[in-house]
């Protein structure tokens, strides 16, 4: 009886010792951003040319009270793929051979992540025709498979983005086979469906080769993490050509074309939130490639080296 009573009374000191110690947590004030704003500012707009010089090149800068964080979705007629916009600043390349207007949806987030909503409408002139040449090489004016040519040294590199060479690192044959062999195995089928319509199919067997977090924009990959190989089913997106923003001379090298992605969920070579592959030379039998950075790594480029899959 005594071995019971005293069992009582240990748990009655332990509940008052948890009770008296206990902490109350509280959430702070929900603020969403008020007097949010867009300023579309087309490259090339003129009197003569209102909407723009034809690139297809839109600078955004929102801005706003209370606003910690910005996402863009830039065309409400394709699938929702909200961006990060860093400091309220981005730059979108629209591919649309043409003149068309776009409805664009801004999300600006507060402290609670409390969120306030935008839309607003630009409209873009976009006048590109890649050489022939290019486009016979990449599809084979129908299909074609390309992989990253792992036999081949400097077949992946990096560099900074106002340098036209990988000239801080470069890989060696078969770099990345015992540590990253996704990067080797992933194919990018290239398919012209018709005039201006082209799709890009990535698939995966082994996973895709990318960072993680802010880092890439494909869907389920871990939030934080080492580059490497993660597990991703794959994707297809349209894609279009557009001149290359690089601003380097064709002799060093570069096409002056560039391959743009549409949506998150496809890449070439390298996983990257940019959507832009800046063609620097292609044949038939090889293709090589520069991404830019992005966010933190907006001083960095990525250079990839590919071939035919056989």
């Amino acid at each position: 009886m005594k071995k019971l009573q005293y069992i009582i009374c240990l748990l009655a000191v332990i509940f008052l010792i948890v009770s008296c110690t206990q902490e109350t947590y509280e959430f702070g004030d929900l603020t969403a951003p008020s007097e949010v704003t867009v300023v579309a500012d087309v490259v090339g707009k003129t009197i003569a040319n209102p909407n723009g010089d034809g690139t297809g090149v839109v600078n955004f800068t929102i801005t706003g009270k209370n606003v910690l964080a910005t996402k863009v979705d830039f065309d409400a007629d394709d699938a929702v793929d909200l961006v990060d916009a860093p400091n309220g600043k981005i730059t979108k390349k629209y591919t649309t051979n043409g003149i068309k207007t776009y409805q664009i949806t801004i999300a600006t987030y507060g402290a609670g992540g409390a969120a306030t909503t935008i839309t607003k409408e630009v409209t873009v002139k976009v006048s590109f025709a890649p050489a022939a040449s290019i486009v016979t090489a990449l599809t084979g004016d129908t299909n074609k498979t390309w992989v990253v040519d792992k036999s081949v040294s400097a077949h992946f590199g990096v560099g900074p983005a106002d340098n036209p060479a990988p000239i801080w690192w470069t890989a060696n044959v078969d770099e990345k086979v015992a540590t990253a062999n996704c990067f080797y195995t992933t194919t990018f089928k290239f398919t012209k469906l018709g005039a201006f319509s082209y799709t890009l199919q990535v698939t995966n067997p082994d996973g895709a080769f990318t960072k993680t977090g802010a880092f890439t924009s494909l869907p389920g990959i871990p939030a934080s993490g080492d580059e490497g190989c993660y597990p991703y089913g794959g994707g297809t997106s349209a894609f279009s050509f557009a001149g290359a923003t690089s601003g380097f001379a064709a002799a060093t090298p570069s096409t002056q074309t560039s391959i743009v992605l549409s949506g998150v969920d496809t890449y070439i070579g390298v996983a990257s939130v940019q959507k832009e592959y800046e063609i620097l030379s292609i044949s038939p039998t090889a293709m090589y490639l520069r991404v830019l950075g992005y966010g933190p790594e907006s001083g960095n480029a990525w250079y990839l080296k590919l071939k035919p899959a056989q």
